[in-house]
């Protein structure tokens, strides 16, 4: 982040600003303000409407632990052992803290709880933003919390704690309050006893605290946590010996050890078909192995003065070696973003995306949903613990390229037509290739998004149908008025022909992805700069794209009773039964203007007719949106006048990235360099 200091202004320049109008530093302090003042707001935002989402759900499906532990039959009143049913997965210790608060609880499962618990991540936030690395500039450690706190909120462990009514926010506040807080090593172990206590595999905290020198808080947590146990064993021994022994420290509480929710190594093993002595074997063994290299790894980036990311780097082990680690229990992975990886600039961001996404999305918005990826999918949020704790390469505050990374090369800013485009003039022309694990990310990520507001758009109930129908038939007037509904006679005309039929149902399934795809991965190899242009106007063609299918959802003619198309593509369509078939479960069909299809097609076209160099490619490249219109007419699934707005969204898309970007770059020569000394140098001191 620039600061004032390196403005590149001279002195004289600065004074004669201070006299006619605001200084640079006058400018940087109100625009940093404001920044501040919209990231707290945001993430205000994002609190009122998680609490709105838990309280606005109906009593018997919101705050379902809770009711389950305090309810009127929860389990905590009941006076035989916490486990006879399974559904109380705390330890002792935690049932016996919860027991007198349990008639408090009843009055308070709705307002007073969740909003505990928002401030709770509150406060988590604030302590996560006070334990950054250092050295750290104003302007990040002023936006630090914010951001922090709308993370928190929108991750899934956050979410499904609030969901939940859980208390799994308490060991990681504890034991970053422990770390970063209390003064006192004696403090600080008994406050990292008491998560362990609650959380048992917390426990990793104690070599970690013993190996970097804070010998008495190492002592003081595991003499925590032993009496933590003892008291509860001696208050419930019955419920101490089912835990601990029979449970085997909770093993088997709470939903199935191999549900998808259990992503602990122990329930990757369970899904993946062990059992019985080989899978505890491969286990114990895989745990061991992921406890030493995890501390290791922990302890010397505690020392490098990095202690934010040895707990998470501590945390993410203690998540898989755990016999199970329900989702509500998972907050230690967004704790490693904290974490800077790669020597160039344009890599810093890789890390941080990829924990973020894996934290926020669902599991089958991060992979395809194909039965090769089942075992990846299924496991993503223990693959990110264990890469973070395992193998991920932080780097250390000691190397070059942990304040000054590479620079990114940008090329030459390119004249524009009008005054204030760009309107957004930092998005400059990169030179290098993005990196190819980010892009796929976010590709998979975007694409996954685009099918579910198309198959949410205009619905396929009785009233959404009747709606798009209606449309179907305000279409088909226009094309009568313009003498363009040709539909019905190309689609009679290429059934009569059976390699016709044969060749556009072929085109129509075929090219849709494979020719975009394949452009994107030219572009990216060959011209990053073209790709990073091109990719810009496709996703604000395809974004316009979606706008049109929520507010206009259009029968195709295939699917507009009485017209009689022939759907050569899916076969006959039975207009009696309302969701058409199995279709629908894999997109809308009625999200058809405008026609992404072509629009996809016409976009392919342009680029290639620009950026190729030779004649015949350029032909070849305008050929396809020609042959991709005739299929989707032929076939029946369009309109002529979805064609023309899949035209108009493409031409907006390049139309935005103009006016928000500038011109396209056409010289790769003469690069500009962006300065990355940007923070001021430090004493060298390492906070622990």
């Amino acid at each position: 982040m620039a600061n004032v200091e390196h403005s590149g202004r001279p002195a004289g320049a600065a004074g004669a600003a201070g006299a006619f109008g605001p200084s640079a530093a006058q400018t940087a302090r109100a625009r940093l303000r404001v920044a501040r003042l919209s990231l707290w707001l945001v993430a205000a935002v994002l609190a009122v409407r998680q609490m709105a989402v838990v309280l606005s759900t109906p009593q018997g499906e919101r705050l379902t632990d809770l009711e389950t532990w305090v309810g009127p039959n929860g389990v905590l009143h009941v006076k035989g052992s916490l486990y006879d049913s399974t559904r109380f997965t705390g330890t002792p210790f935690g049932g016996l803290v919860l027991k007198p608060l349990t008639r408090a609880a009843e009055q308070t499962l709705g307002w007073g709880w969740t909003f505990g618990t928002l401030l709770l991540v509150v406060a988590l936030g604030l302590v996560v933003s006070r334990a950054l690395p250092q050295p750290v500039t104003r302007r990040a450690s002023l936006l630090a919390a914010p951001v922090a706190i709308s993370l928190l909120m929108l991750s899934l462990p956050v979410r499904n704690t609030l969901w939940l009514g859980q208390t799994s926010i308490i060991p990681v506040l504890l034991v970053l309050l422990g770390c970063f807080t209390v003064r006192g090593e004696r403090a600080s172990g008994v406050l990292i006893g008491l998560a362990a206590a609650l959380q048992p595999t917390v426990l990793l905290f104690a070599p970690l605290l013993w190996f970097t020198g804070r010998r008495r808080a190492a002592v003081s947590s595991a003499l925590t946590f032993a009496a933590s146990a003892a008291i509860a064993a001696a208050a419930m021994p019955h419920d101490s010996y089912t835990y601990w022994v029979h449970h085997m420290a909770g093993a088997g509480l709470g939903g199935a050890a191999d549900g998808l929710g259990n992503q602990s190594l122990h329930g990757a093993l369970l899904r993946l078909g062990l059992t019985g002595p080989l899978e505890i074997g491969v286990f114990l063994a895989l745990g061991a192995a992921v406890t030493y290299l995890g501390l290791r790894r922990a302890v010397r980036y505690a020392r490098d003065g990095q202690l934010l990311l040895a707990v998470a780097v501590t945390g993410c082990a203690a998540i898989a070696v755990s016999p199970t680690t329900w989702q509500h229990q998972l907050l230690w992975v967004l704790l490693a973003v904290v974490g800077r990886v790669g020597k160039r600039a344009s890599d810093r961001y890789v890390w941080p995306v990829a924990v973020v996404l894996v934290v926020t999305l669902p599991a089958k918005m991060m992979l395809p949903n194909v039965p090769a990826m089942y075992p990846l999918r299924d496991n993503v949020v223990l693959l990110a613990a264990l890469a973070a704790a395992t193998a991920v390469p932080f780097l250390s505050r000691t190397s070059e390229h942990y304040r000054r990374p590479v620079p990114t090369e940008y090329a030459e800013p390119v004249p524009t037509r009008w005054k204030h485009v760009p309107l957004l003039p930092h998005l400059r022309r990169v030179l290098t290739r993005p990196s190819l694990l980010l892009e796929l990310l976010l590709i998979r990520v975007t694409y996954a998004a685009y099918q579910q507001v198309r198959l949410a758009a205009g619905g396929t109930d009785a009233s959404g149908r009747a709606t798009a129908e209606h449309h179907g038939h305000e279409i088909l007037s226009i094309e009568r008025f313009l003498h363009i509904d040709i539909e019905h006679a190309v689609n009679h005309w290429v059934v009569k022909v059976e390699f016709l039929k044969d060749f556009f149902n072929f085109y129509y399934e075929s090219f849709h992805f494979v020719v975009p795809l394949t452009v994107m991965a030219v572009l990216y190899w060959r011209r990053p700069v073209d790709y990073r242009w091109a990719r810009a106007s496709l996703g604000f063609a395809t974004l316009l794209a979606l706008v049109g299918f929520w507010l206009y959802p259009l029968a195709p003619p295939r699917l507009l009773p009485g017209l009689g198309i022939i759907d050569t593509v899916h076969g006959v369509q039975d207009f009696s039964k309302p969701d058409y078939g199995s279709l629908t479960a894999l997109t809308n069909q009625y999200a058809a203007m405008p026609s992404l299809h072509f629009g996809w097609s016409l976009w392919c076209g342009v680029v290639i007719a620009i950026i190729a160099p030779k004649w015949w490619m350029k032909a070849l490249g305008l050929l396809h949106p020609f042959f991709t219109v005739s299929a989707i007419v032929a076939t029946g699934n369009h309109w002529v006048l979805d064609a023309a707005g899949g035209a108009a969204v493409v031409a907006a898309g390049f139309g935005l990235s103009y006016l928000l970007q500038g011109a396209r770059a056409r010289s790769l020569t003469r690069p500009v360099q962006i300065n990355t000394e940007l923070e001021p140098a430090t004493s060298g001191r390492i906070r622990s």
